[in-house]
């Protein structure tokens, strides 16, 4: 029973202080912010500025489909509550997913020394930054 409880405790601990992805952003107030800190050329402004939009697009509906499913479900039963719990929290998943996936996008735009620059930053701050694959296709 100590084991169980103490591997549960370890399990815990682990998830708790895992380290955090270090995202950008990329679709708040700070798209600005964004651009300056980075040095975005007028291309990677561009991108950030399309990608922003599509972020918040993307998001709204999930949103609404978040505002819809608790209204519709304002006074069910516990059981269906903690179903529709669920559901709820893959939504929010899913907005988590697409910031991700923006960010991540406006990274792999950055030239070496923006996302060496990006990574310090990460460290700095204890957090994970998202690693972006360079590799060069050499055909």
């Amino acid at each position: 029973m100590r084991a169980a409880l103490f591997c549960l405790f370890l399990m815990l601990n682990f998830t708790a202080f895992a380290q955090q992805e270090c995202l950008l952003g990329v679709g708040g107030e700070d798209d600005e912010t964004i651009a300056k800190v980075f040095q975005l050329n007028e291309e990677q402004q561009e991108n950030l500025k399309n990608w922003s939009a599509e972020l918040k697009i993307r998001n709204e509906i999930l949103q609404n489909r978040a505002d819809y499913l608790l209204k519709q479900h304002k006074e069910s039963s516990v059981d269906v509550l903690l179903t529709v719990s669920k559901e709820y929290q893959d939504i929010l998943d899913s907005m988590k997913q697409n910031v991700r996936m923006i960010d991540k996008r406006l990274l792999s735009t950055l030239n070496p020394k923006q996302y060496e620059f990006y990574t310090e930053l990460c460290s700095k701050l204890t957090l994970r930054p998202i690693y972006i694959n360079r590799s060069v296709d050499e055909k």
